[in-house]
């Protein structure tokens, strides 16, 4: 059976919280273009957990939460300090910060191991997310018998924890999302407008810390890193409006933990090799996901990207092709041999675009020459009037002389407008269709 209730739904569970609660916040790091301040917190929280563990001899969640807490306000504090007396710039800063704090975090864990202290390394940068089992694992096959067995102390606290964390980052992204937004996008405006962008900022911080920390010990560090940026990263090439944003990011962080989980223990079968680590095949998995998304978006992917270039690489070559044709009807040729062409369209497709032309009725080829058709010619002469109306503000608006200006208006003429009609002629006296 692929699902067993008792040993993969609160795993699971553990992962979907922390994957949710993560892409909630990592969408306004993206926004704020503060992807490694996300990095940055989850690494410099580890000193502020040994530190308060070291205090307390405890892992109780809220000593925890406290000491991640403080670590990831003091992060944002120093990376500030450091920006801003360091005049070095934000992705410097919070490198700095973050490697010293996470070596500092290192250090301290390694005293508290040789103090035989149960404090993992291991289990903070992977977690433990096969050991979130119910109690009775064996004797829970369906929900139906999950349900009559159980008690609410028999789920995992990370569970719990990680649950109470993504409904706090849900309430808190949901009621302040329009000072989220504002602070994001402008803070200066954010501050003009009543809202204190610099409280939002360690707000947002003081919630990546505090997801940060309740995922250690469930999914551990580097799942949350990748959770922080990947879905709001992989979002934000889907789509342009933050709201949508949003949605398309809970639903990535939803599909690459559901994938990596089960991922973790069917693909490396196919491999002929064992069960992975579950947090770490559901990072692969989110950081497949952004692949995909980068390589495919309609509007951002790199497909799309080069089919656009392309596509309008094809439409300027008709332009000048068509406009060419019509500069040579002008001078009394009506027929224009391609050989003649070729030296005008060096580096520009000129076969692809004398085929399209003909394919959509704008040209005739005959015998090796080219010659406008009726809807070829009407096409042409707005080519020709957008290009000379163009010289023409070029020369009288903004004072260029008429020598220089054929390169400029031969780039603007492919925008599909052009500046009011003014006199009948171009700067060089040709009459403007």
């Amino acid at each position: 059976m692929w699902f067993d209730i008792g040993a993969d739904l609160f795993p699971l569970t553990a992962a979907l919280l922390a994957s949710v609660s993560c892409a909630l916040l990592g969408n306004f790091l993206v926004l704020r273009r503060l992807s490694l301040m996300g990095d940055a917190i989850s690494h410099s929280v580890l000193p502020g957990l040994v530190v308060a563990f070291l205090i307390a001899s405890t892992r109780s969640p809220i000593v925890m939460l406290v000491g991640a807490g403080i670590a990831g306000v003091a992060t944002v504090v120093l990376v500030e300090a450091v920006k801003r007396f360091g005049r070095v710039e934000p992705g410097a800063a919070m490198g700095v910060v973050f490697s010293v704090l996470f070596a500092l975090g290192v250090l301290l864990m390694e005293q508290a191991s040789s103090r035989n202290i149960d404090l993992d390394a291991g289990t903070v940068l992977y977690g433990q997310l096969q050991l979130l089992v119910w109690w009775d694992a064996d004797r829970a096959r369906t929900f139906a018998e999950l349900w009559s067995m159980g008690t609410v102390q028999a789920v995992p606290r990370q569970v719990w924890l990680l649950f109470a964390v993504c409904v706090a980052a849900f309430v808190f992204v949901t009621v302040l999302f329009k000072e989220l937004r504002i602070s994001a996008f402008d803070p200066a405006l954010a501050t003009t407008q009543g809202v204190h962008a610099g409280a939002m900022h360690y707000m947002l911080m003081i919630f990546v810390a505090i997801a940060t920390v309740a995922a250690f010990e469930a999914v551990g560090s580097i799942l949350v890193i990748a959770m922080l940026i990947c879905p709001a990263a992989t979002a934000r090439l889907l789509t342009d409006h933050l709201r949508a944003q949003i949605v398309w990011s809970v639903a990535i962080a939803v599909c690459s933990s559901v994938g990596g989980y089960f991922g973790a223990s069917v693909v490396p079968g196919w491999f002929g090799i064992g069960a992975v680590n579950p947090a770490g095949a559901i990072t692969v998995a989110s950081g497949v996901m952004l692949t995909l998304a980068l390589l495919g978006s309609p509007t951002h992917g790199v497909v799309s990207r080069v089919l656009r270039r392309r596509s309008l690489a094809r439409r300027v070559a008709i332009d000048d092709l068509l406009g060419s044709l019509f500069r040579e009807e002008e001078r009394g040729v009506d027929q224009v041999s391609v050989r003649t062409l070729v030296p005008l369209f060096v580096n520009r497709p000129l076969s692809a675009a004398i085929r399209k032309s003909a394919a959509q009725r704008l040209i005739e080829r005959e015998a090796g020459a080219l010659c406008l058709t009726e809807r070829g010619r009407s096409a042409a002469r707005e080519i020709v009037r957008r290009h000379r109306l163009w010289e023409r503000y070029l020369v009288d608006s903004a004072g260029l002389a008429p020598d220089h200006v054929h390169e400029a208006a031969e780039q603007l003429e492919h925008l599909g407008i052009s500046p009011e009609r003014g006199p009948s002629t171009d700067p060089h006296g040709r009459s403007i269709p």
